[in-house]
C-alpha cells in the first residue's frame, strides 16, 4: 500500500472514529430529552386503544382526542384532590411519632431479645451501648430545632428537584398531547421510508406493535389502580398504620409488571411489622392477604386484562424489568416489557419465517 493511500485510510478511520464520538457525546448529553420524547411516546400509543375506541364509534379524531384527555385530566385530578391532603396528613404524624417509636424500640421485648443475641454473637461490643447511642441520637436530632435548621440547603435542593420534576411533568404532557394528535400521521410518514414491496408488511407489523403497547400500558395501570385501591380499602379494615401512603405504595410498585407486586407487598408487611407503628398480628395478615392477592392478579385478573396484549415469557420479563430500571431507572422498567414484547413479536413474525425460508 501507498503511504498516500494509508494516510487517506488512516484519516478517513481517524474522522469515523470522531463522528462515531461525537454521536455518543451528543446521545449522553441528549438523554434527558430523549427520556421526555420516549415517555410522552409510551403514554401516546398507551391513549391510542382508547381513542381508536371513540373513533370507532363515528366520533372525529380531534374529539376523541379531547375527550380522552379531558378524561385522564379529571381522573388524576380527582386522584391527587383525594389522595394527597391524605398522604401529606400522615406523613406529618409518621414524623412526629418518630420521637415516640424509637422510645418504644427501646423498650420492646422483641428489640432486648435482638440486642441480647447479638451480644453473645459478638461479645467484644457493648451492643446496649451502641443502641442507646443510636436512639439518643435519633431523638435528639428530631426534636432539636437547631439540628432542623442544618438542613435548610438540603430543602433547598429538594424544593429545586421538585421545580425540575413539575418542568419534566410538563414537558412530557405537551409532547403527549403532540405525539396523541399526529400519531397517524407520524407513522404514514415512516411507512414512506420502506420500499413499496415490502411497505404493507411494515405497516401491518407496525400496527400490532402500537396496538400491543397501547394495551399494555392501559392493562398494567388498571392492575396497579386495582391493587392500590383493595390495598387501601384492606389496610383501612385492619388498621394497619398510614393506609393511604401504603396504598399509594402499592400502586406505584405494581406499575412495574411481575417484580413490582411483590416488591411493594413486602415493604408493607415490613412497615406493619414495625414496634409503636403495626403488630405482628397486623403483618401477618397483610402477609396472607397480599399472598392471596398475588395468587388472583396473577392467575385471573393479569389474564383477563392483558390477554390482548403480547405474550412475554416470566423470565424475559424479569431481565427486561431489570436491565430497563438499570438503564433508565423506573420508566425504563416500565418501558421494556413492551419492547421485549415488540422485539419477540419481530423475530417471530420476520426472523423466524424468513429462517424456514432458507
Amino acid at each position: 500500500m501507498k503511504i498516500q493511500n494509508a494516510f487517506r485510510v488512516g484519516l478517513v478511520g481517524t474522522l469515523g472514529v470522531g463522528v462515531g464520538l461525537l454521536i455518543l457525546m451528543s446521545l449522553a448529553s441528549l438523554s434527558t430529552i430523549l427520556t421526555y420524547v420516549g415517555a410522552a411516546l409510551f403514554l401516546a400509543l398507551g391513549l391510542e386503544p382508547a381513542i381508536a375506541w371513540l373513533e370507532r364509534r363515528g366520533l372525529p379524531r380531534w374529539s376523541s382526542i379531547l375527550i380522552v384527555m379531558a378524561g385522564v385530566a379529571a381522573l388524576v385530578a380527582a386522584l391527587l384532590l383525594a389522595v394527597i391532603p391524605i398522604i401529606v396528613e400522615q406523613v406529618g404524624q409518621l414524623v412526629q411519632r418518630v420521637p415516640l417509636l424509637v422510645t418504644n424500640l427501646n423498650s420492646t421485648e422483641w428489640v432486648a431479645s435482638t440486642l441480647d443475641s447479638l451480644q453473645q454473637q459478638f461479645p467484644l461490643l457493648n451492643v446496649q451501648e451502641i443502641w442507646d447511642s443510636i436512639s439518643k441520637g435519633v431523638v435528639d436530632f428530631v426534636s432539636d430545632p437547631d439540628k432542623i435548621s442544618e438542613l435548610a440547603g438540603g430543602v433547598w435542593q429538594v424544593a429545586v428537584a421538585l421545580g425540575s420534576g413539575l418542568f419534566a411533568v410538563i414537558i412530557v404532557v405537551i409532547l403527549t398531547l403532540y405525539f396523541t394528535a399526529s400519531l397517524n400521521t407520524m407513522k404514514r410518514g415512516i411507512y414512506q421510508l420502506v420500499p413499496a414491496s415490502r411497505r404493507p408488511r411494515f405497516a401491518d407489523l407496525t400496527e400490532q406493535i402500537t396496538q400491543s403497547v397501547g394495551r399494555y400500558v392501559i392493562g398494567q395501570v388498571s392492575l396497579a389502580a386495582i391493587n392500590g385501591v383493595a390495598s387501601f380499602i384492606f389496610l383501612s379494615v385492619i388498621q394497619a398504620p398510614f393506609s393511604a401512603v401504603l396504598a399509594f405504595v402499592a400502586f406505584a410498585f405494581s406499575l412495574v409488571p411481575l417484580v413490582g407486586t411483590l416488591t411493594g407487598s413486602v415493604l408493607i408487611v415490613l412497615v406493619c411489622l414495625i414496634p409503636g407503628l403495626g403488630s405482628p398480628l397486623t403483618a401477618l395478615v397483610a402477609a396472607v392477604y397480599y399472598i392471596v392477592y398475588m395468587q388472583v392478579e396473577a392467575y385471573v385478573l393479569s389474564p383477563r386484562i392483558m390477554n390482548r396484549a403480547v405474550k412475554v415469557p416470566a423470565a424475559l420479563v424479569v431481565v427486561a424489568a431489570l436491565a430497563g430500571g438499570a438503564l433508565l431507572g423506573v420508566l425504563g422498567a416500565l418501558v421494556a416489557i413492551p419492547i421485549a414484547a415488540s422485539l419477540l413479536l419481530i423475530i417471530k413474525q420476520v426472523v423466524v419465517p424468513r429462517q424456514n425460508e432458507r
